[in-house]
Parts: C-alpha cells; structure tokens; sequence
C-alpha cells in the first residue's frame, strides 16, 4: 500500500514531452538542465538544426518541440512547414535571441503556436510549454498587430458567414486563447465535440491551425 500523500505511478499524468532543437550545445545543455528538475516535463531528445530536428520529431513524436529561429542548414521556418507539411502533432515554441517582428511572424505563419526569448525566466518558459501543450497560443500584442497589418484585411472575407452560431462561439474561444478543454468547459460540450468544431472551422475558413484561427477572428471582429 503506498503511503497517505503519496500517489501511485498509475495515478500520475503523462510527462510532456519536449525536443530541443537549437544549434547551440550550450543553449540546448541549459535548457535540458532547468526543464528536467520539472516533476512534468522530459526531454526526450535533441538536435542541432532543423532539418535533424524533424527527424528527431517524426521518430520521437514528442509533445513541444522548443525551435531556435536562426540555425545554419535548414533554419527553424524551414522545420516548422516541413512538419506541417508531414501532419507533425507536436506543438512548437519558438526560443529565440531575435526580437524583430520580420523574425518571428514568419514563424508564427508557418505553425509556431507561440514563441519567447532565450532570456526568459525560467519558471516563464516551463509556464509557456504548459500553454501551448494545452492548446494556447501564445501571441504578444505588438506581434499580432504586425500579422494583422500584413494581411490583406479583405481576405477570406465572408467566409465566417459559412460558420453556424456554435462554431462563431467556439472561434471567439480560440481568439480568446482558451484550450480545447476550456472552450468544452465553458460551452458544456465534450473536448471531442469541440475538437470537430475547430475542425470544421479551419475547413470552412480555410485555415492551417489555431493560430491563424486566432487572427481570423480578430481581424474580422469575432471576438467578444
């Protein structure tokens, strides 16, 4: 019997799981140092530039993926499609030392459900990895006004008009940063009705994944 307070192995949830890819051994040794203290988070592998680091993804099929930007080879943009491209479910943060909007939109247009900067606070990145394994995207202000003003406001226009009432509600959700699990939560839907949801809503709009979701409604005055 195990003892009073202590949970059995049973009992405990699934590790996140995380692959770092960044061509900098130091930066890959500190990462793995503070993340595996994490009584939630493993790293399961490792990389030095994209295109090992979507081997690594597509063999290892881990949780998060925390992408550099700027490798030699095949840089983070280049990884982030070609896992697109290949149906890869892992979520992607993109750590980065580029603070330059040119940098990290292109990013988060080919996938990236979120970024932070190599400085961050520790105990700020294992919180940003929670997020986005969640289902959140993690988008600054200034970076989603930069995306916005690149996008040509007219398109997909009328397309939301396809979406039924639900479906608007659940993108407001989606716009608002909530997860799947949240959204059922707050609708009192199953995660599995709302996984076919933002299915449908991504066919109808003719979006690649939540992210652009998130701008679609934002652009087009969804939100709440």
């Amino acid at each position: 019997m195990p003892e009073p307070g202590h949970s059995t192995p049973s009992a405990t949830k699934p590790k996140i799981r995380v692959l770092l890819v960044d061509d900098h051994q130091v930066v890959r040794r500190g990462l793995r140092t503070f993340l595996e203290i994490q009584d939630d988070i493993e790293v399961v592998g490792e990389a030095g530039d994209g295109a090992e680091g979507v081997a690594q993804a597509e063999s290892l099929r881990p949780d998060v993926v925390l992408m550099d930007i700027k490798m030699p080879g095949t840089d983070g943009i280049e990884a982030l499609r070609r896992l697109r491209e290949l149906a890869n479910p892992a979520k992607v943060l993109i750590v980065t030392s580029f603070t330059e909007q040119r940098t990290v939109v292109p990013a988060l247009r080919a996938g990236a459900s979120g970024y932070v900067y190599k400085d961050v606070d520790p105990d700020a990145l294992a919180g940003a990895i929670r997020s986005v394994h969640a289902g959140h995207v993690l988008l600054q202000p200034e970076v989603a006004g930069a995306l916005l003003a690149q996008d040509d406001p007219h398109s997909g226009q009328g397309r939301s008009t396809s979406l039924t009432e639900r479906e608007r509600e659940v993108l407001s959700l989606i716009a608002d940063g909530r997860s799947n699990r949240e959204i059922a939560r707050a609708l009192v839907l199953s995660e599995k009705t709302v996984k076919t949801h933002v299915s449908n809503i991504l066919m109808k709009l003719d979006l690649a994944d939540r992210t652009q979701a998130a701008l679609y409604a934002v652009r087009h005055g969804l939100t709440d």
